[in-house]
């Protein structure tokens, strides 16, 4: 099926075919032992060949309800209720409660482990939201595909045939390449089509897909959610879809269930629902509006000085060395990209995974390994940033400043949120008590309470998390920030908050962004100006409204026209 297909004839509107039970359950419920409820009595069935999304925003419960199934959570988690899932002999209970905190000891959980170990990947096979940490580092993809073959009993001599197939069958180029890369040296998107390949290679019954495709452009979430849906019919399995994106699961689902709080909002038929949602929850998910991008006025915008100006950026990855060391082979990771910017505008660089739309982030940064090799002009300021010393380089790193993707990955988990903002005060040499003045007003400036400087990231939520990040970045007072896929952890209604938040601080403060994302939505809702990547080059560029409304590369139409529909 092809994505315009999927599109135009999505899941939710064909006639399920459902096929026998596979697994039902019933009153699923998690709590912790100071008896926090994270999810409450949860109930579904799942049927052969049918796709069963579960909706909600970030903290709804929906991923540790899925966790559960395959006995995942920490032990100081309490699980409850009853799970069945179908084998040879009918219907039979999976061990997963431990509704009593004594129950956690060391040998039940071993026992739990050992009567779930068949269950885990064969039976139930799992694609993790973060692949970066699901992926072991330390190993080669394909040393890591051949472990989930040697698990479903697959001759060693097949497994590289086998392993080749799995990358073709997630659309990974060079499949052979890929197979010598460390988790590392891949996109985030090319990582998560490693991660679907491992969960696919045991040939499950039922995968469980959380947040599949995060890290993807609107073109690949529909190309991956419609071969996970192709893969699902060819081998019978049943699928649990889970997605702050409503609107994307409306396309790929039979029935939907949205969380809220661990408590069941909504659920039912994905087509009844959409058409008439009883909750006002689902209504606010469904509409979702990110509004408007600011408008500059023509001759202010012609006033305004240029903060921002690359010629010619190329950078090269080495992909194989020579005998001797030196570099044989190198990848062309962005090639002869130019880009202008004013004072207050912001610019949207979109692109598939691999674009290059990262590399360009980090090389305006100057925060690209030494093994790259970058050649071009990149002038901030009135300054060529390849001229400065490092010394110098240290100082001007303050006008340029850049948000991570992920906020979790990118602030230290062992200092406060004081000492996380701080820090690059800290290294300028700025007294304490000027310090703690500037940490407030930039919490101020994010919307965060002051009482906020005292905590940890983990006790925060994934939006305040990336609050944290851009007030790191905003305190250093840049004319530049570049934000990197900002939004993409974050479910649609912090999503939604997050560029009101920004729209609002580059009114304010008159900073120009360079923002990078996959999510069209926002960069229209954001960005006055837009540049397509497709393999490292610009393909199309322009003003956003114009490039939206009158693409011209054959490119730039498909992607646009798949983020309308």
């Amino acid at each position: 099926m092809t994505i315009d297909n999927a599109l135009s004839n999505p899941a939710s509107e064909q006639p399920i075919s459902a096929g026998k039970l596979m697994m039902t359950v019933d009153n699923l419920s998690i709590t912790t032992e100071s008896g926090g409820v994270l999810v409450d009595q949860l109930s579904y069935e799942l049927h052969q060949g049918q796709t069963l999304a579960i909706v909600g925003e970030s903290g709804s419960g929906k991923s540790i309800a899925s966790l559960a199934l395959l006995g995942l959570l920490p032990s100081s988690l309490l699980v409850s209720g009853d799970v069945q899932l179908l084998n040879a002999a009918g219907m039979s209970a999976l061990p997963i409660t431990n509704s009593n905190a004594r129950n956690n000891n060391a040998r039940n959980i071993d026992k739990r482990n050992i009567a779930l170990r068949p269950i885990r990947g064969k039976r139930i096979g799992m694609v993790f939201q973060e692949p970066m940490t699901a992926l072991n580092p330390l190993h080669t993809v394909g040393k890591q595909i051949a472990e989930s073959l040697r698990l479903s009993d697959i001759p060693k001599k097949q497994w590289h045939d086998r392993s080749i197939a799995l990358l073709n069958d997630v659309n990974i180029n060079n499949p052979s390449d890929k197979l010598k890369r460390y988790p590392h040296e891949l996109s985030g998107g090319q990582r998560q089509r490693v991660m679907i390949a491992m969960a696919l290679a045991q040939q499950p019954d039922i995968l469980i897909a959380d947040e599949p495709t995060t890290a993807l452009d609107v073109t690949l979430q529909h190309e991956i959610l419609d071969l996970l849906d192709e893969l699902k019919r060819q081998y019978n399995m049943a699928m649990v879809l889970i997605s702050h994106d409503l609107n994307l699961v409306r396309r790929y689902s039979d029935e939907v269930i949205v969380m809220r709080q661990g408590q069941t909002v909504e659920q039912g038929q994905t087509a009844a629902v959409f058409h008439q949602p009883s909750a006002e929850y689902t209504r606010t998910l469904i509409q979702q509006d990110f509004g408007q991008a600011l408008t500059l006025a023509s001759s202010d915008d012609a006033e305004q000085p240029i903060v921002l100006k690359v010629t010619n950026l190329q950078v090269q990855f080495p992909v194989e060395k020579s005998l001797f060391g030196g570099t044989k082979r190198w990848f062309d990771a962005v090639s002869d990209v130019d880009m202008t910017m004013k004072k207050g505008q912001a610019l949207g660089v979109v692109g598939e995974s691999g674009s290059g739309k990262t590399t360009i982030a980090l090389a305006l940064t100057q925060l690209l390994s030494n093994q790259a090799r970058t050649q071009g002009q990149i002038v901030a300021n009135g300054q060529d940033i390849a001229a400065l010393s490092r010394r110098d380089l240290l100082r001007f790193r303050s006008q340029i400043q850049m948000v991570f993707q992920d906020p979790f990955a990118s602030i230290n988990p062992r200092m406060t949120v004081m000492q996380i903002v701080e820090e690059g005060l800290l290294v300028q040499g700025v007294d304490k008590i000027t310090r703690q003045n500037d940490v407030q007003d930039s919490l101020a400036t994010v919307h965060l309470p002051a009482g906020f400087a005292q905590r940890y990231p983990h006790e925060l939520s994934g939006g305040q998390r990336q609050r944290v990040a851009l007030a790191r970045a905003l305190i250093m007072q840049p004319s530049i920030l570049i934000l990197d896929e900002p939004t993409s952890a974050l479910d649609s209604t912090t999503q939604v908050t997050v560029v009101s938040l920004l729209r609002e601080i580059q009114e304010k403060l008159q900073i120009s962004y360079v923002f990078i994302s996959h999510d069209l939505k926002v960069v229209r809702a954001l960005c006055q100006y837009i540049m397509v990547l497709k393999a490292g080059g610009c393909i199309e560029s322009g003003r956003t409204e114009d490039v939206f409304n009158n693409p011209k590369h054959p490119y730039a139409q498909k992607l646009l026209q798949a983020s309308i529909i």
